[in-house]
């Protein structure tokens, strides 16, 4: 396949990006229900696409899949995530030069979670604790990859501070990251707040916030304890109001989401990264609004 285009290039044009993010499915049945959703998208034209690695790597093969699946059929410039859980040096180090070869020339480099039911991040022998070990080894291995890491706004749930985790971010950026993706936050003034942090601790980067459009109450919420993210209560006050209707709910949703990304990006903001849970009618919704 022909090598991506490195991601820090697009950032470098000086335009608002746009990128999705899919997750691979656990059968055939949702890879073929992903690919209409792929064609769906592609009249939105994202700059890049990302593809998630789960929880202990239990999708490693259909992350894979799904990377090809998008690069090659749907010519989209696909970032495919890789993470240091269940995973030996050498381990990354061959999975490295695979997703090398096949052209792809983005990665999202991250510790990631650990496997279902396990409360402790398990560490292998000769395996890494910290996404910023992933980002050295990737960087040493093939210097021209671009890697995204995550940002966590209002802190990673494990970290003990806000400063320790911004200290954290900046070993990743030192090691090689070209950019952030942060994780889901529904007031731009975290946001904000967050931005100023990283440059005041010497981050320079791109930090691309990262938007979900709300279709459920009890799903969100289930991601916002997941994640330490906050439910603004006058988002949950309309969200209740909708409760039973999913129709409504979901209006809700995109509504709250275009005015967060039509700010973001009046207030400085590089681009958004829309956590699409595979479904087309939200962003499309998103890109219609905010082109108009």
């Amino acid at each position: 396949m022909n090598p991506d285009r490195p991601i820090a290039e697009l950032f470098a044009c000086g335009r608002h990006l746009r990128s999705l993010e899919f997750f691979p499915p656990k059968d055939d049945a949702g890879v073929a229900a992903l690919r209409v959703t792929a064609e769906a998208l592609r009249r939105m034209g994202p700059d890049f696409v990302s593809v998630t690695y789960g929880a202990g790597g239990t999708t490693r093969d259909r992350t894979a899949q799904v990377s090809a699946l998008l690069k090659g059929e749907f010519g989209f410039t696909v970032m495919p995530h890789l993470t240091c859980v269940g995973h030996k040096r050498g381990d990354l180090e061959e999975l490295a030069d695979q997703i090398h070869a096949q052209g792809f020339r983005n990665i999202m480099a991250l510790r990631g979670d650990p496997p279902k039911g396990v409360t402790e991040f398990p560490v292998l022998p000769d395996g890494f604790r910290h996404a910023a070990e992933l980002v050295a080894l990737l960087k040493r291995r093939h210097p021209n990859f671009c890697l995204g890491v995550a940002g966590y706004p209002e802190k990673h749930p494990e970290a003990p501070s806000l400063e320790a985790d911004l200290t954290h971010l900046k070993r990743k950026v030192d090691a090689g990251a070209d950019f952030i993706t942060t994780q889901l936050f529904f007031d731009n003034a975290v946001y904000y707040r967050f931005v100023e942090r990283c440059r005041a601790e010497g981050i320079t980067v791109p930090i691309v916030p990262g938007i979900m459009p709300v279709l459920s109450l009890k799903q969100i919420q289930r991601f916002t304890q997941l994640c330490g993210s906050t439910l603004p209560a006058q988002l949950t006050a309309r969200l209740e109001v909708a409760a039973d209707n999913p129709d409504v709910m979901e209006m809700v949703g995109i509504d709250w989401a275009l005015h967060q990304i039509r700010g973001l990006l009046a207030n400085g903001a590089p681009g958004y990264h829309l956590y699409i849970l595979n479904r087309a009618g939200g962003a499309l919704a998103l890109s219609a609004g905010l082109d108009a």
